[in-house]
């Protein structure tokens, strides 16, 4: 196996990131790593060592880099303007798109991030139902912003329903407007909704939570108890959406929120989300219709630019394409399975969990159903299979296995002989 090149230009880059970045990186994936460039389902580092990428950008690439199509889309928008702050062409047909796409969209608005877009989505919960409290589920990740960083990841759990914050400079009276829940505990989450139905604006949730599925019943009970009190169901389908199936996790689990966040795969690799949902919500964007008390105003300098906007809308246009989901979830069953027999073949305690597009291997014996059983698996031990798997040309993130249209059977089958050999280097 031929050692990965570390090139004089490498380190000097490292040198400067380290200098300059607040914390050495962008925020982002942490071990060093440099890239350069990103072909189809390929990426190469600035030492030209050429990995087989299921990062994707922590998903958005779900086409692939640089295919050529949102690229050609891309260069004509570039040479027509980047962005003007008003409505444009592309963004108005992505809207379209949306509605057609996603159950529960009636009414779009377009953000840069999927910070922007759930904070969004929580606020227009509480526009409409005149409430302040929002429950969320341990271990669910919806961004950066105050609310979305309650109980993301919190390292020693509390009692249901307290919030821990995850960050610093978070002000404490966030925490009085938000209750957590278990992820995949109906009954204890239903008790919660029934003691404070009364003061929740709404109830968001990943309806794929991180790596974790949905149990049987669990999304639809959700829907249900939440339709019983008028409480708005948040989806959060940036991950999710046109990810799992066209129409999004609401389409591939059969339930239909009434709201939802949109983000990562949509895009094509450019910064632009959605707010989508019911009319009689999204109406609080619209100051003439609900009035100014109830108006929410909504204003973002890059909202559905046209060059995301294009890039999104010819994204979307491409995995719309026949056969295309069936092909991706059975080649990421393939991965899946594969890496689940060659661990228990091995005899090393794993779990490979998630669904064929979107899974990743936590070591451990447990059942793997919610955050606090997630905690149980040997971190350290990921993180070795996750170097081992990059110096054998495997490129990922310290979560996740992302697949794009991209991945052929030669990446599958190269991607099973790494899984090989770096759980043989786990067992030695």
């Amino acid at each position: 196996m031929p050692e990965l090149k570390r090139s004089a230009r490498e380190m000097e880059l490292a040198a400067k990131a380290a200098k300059y970045l607040a914390g050495g990186t962008l925020g982002n994936l942490s071990d060093g790593a440099i890239l350069a460039s990103g072909r189809g389902s390929h990426v190469t580092d600035v030492s030209g060592n050429e990995y087989i990428d299921y990062l994707l950008g922590s998903g958005p690439m779900l086409v692939g880099h640089a295919h050529p199509e949102v690229v050609t889309a891309v260069r004509e928008q570039l040479e027509r303007g980047a962005t003007f702050f008003a409505n444009n062409e592309h963004a108005i047909l992505l809207a379209e798109e949306i509605s057609k796409a996603m159950p529960c969209a009636e009414k779009v608005r377009f953000c840069s991030s999927g910070t922007e877009a759930t904070l969004y989505a929580m606020r227009a919960a509480r526009a409409f139902r005149g409430r302040e409290r929002i429950l969320k589920f341990e271990g669910g990740y919806h961004g950066m912003n105050d609310y979305a960083l309650m109980s993301m990841s919190p390292p020693s759990p509390v009692d249901f329903p307290t919030p821990v914050p995850d960050s610093a400079g978070i002000p404490r009276a966030v925490a009085e407007t938000m209750l957590i829940a278990p992820f995949n505990d109906l009954g204890t989450t239903s008790a919660i909704i029934e003691k404070h139905h009364d003061e929740l604006a709404g109830v968001i949730v990943e309806p794929f939570q991180r790596l974790l599925s949905p149990k049987p019943g669990f999304l639809q009970g959700l829907r249900e108890i939440t339709a019983r009190y008028g409480i708005p169901l948040i989806f959060d389908e940036v991950v999710t959406s046109f990810r799992f199936a066209y129409g999004g996790a609401q389409e591939f689990y059969g339930v239909t929120p009434d709201l939802c966040s949109l983000g990562k795969a949509m895009a094509g690799g450019y910064p632009l989300t959605a707010v989508a949902g019911r009319e009689a919500i999204m109406a609080h964007f619209d100051a003439s219709t609900v009035g100014r008390e109830r108006f929410l105003p909504q204003i973002g300098t890059l909202s559905g630019n046209p060059i995301a906007a294009v890039a999104a809308l010819t994204t979307v246009r491409i995995v719309k394409r026949p056969g295309t989901y069936e092909r991706r979830h059975a080649m990421g069953n393939q991965l899946k399975h594969g890496l689940q027999r060659l661990c228990d073949d091995a005899r090393i305690p794993a779990r490979v969990v998630g669904e064929g597009v979107l899974f990743d291997v936590l070591f451990t014996d447990g059942d793997i159903t919610d955050y606090r059983s997630m905690l149980q698996a040997d971190r350290q031990k990921l993180l070795r299979f996750k170097g081992l798997l990059r110096e054998r040309g495997v490129f990922r993130g310290d979560s996740k296995f992302y697949l794009s249209i991209m991945h052929d059977q030669d990446d599958v089958d190269d991607t099973l002989l790494a899984f090989a050999a770096a759980v043989e280097a786990l067992r030695a």
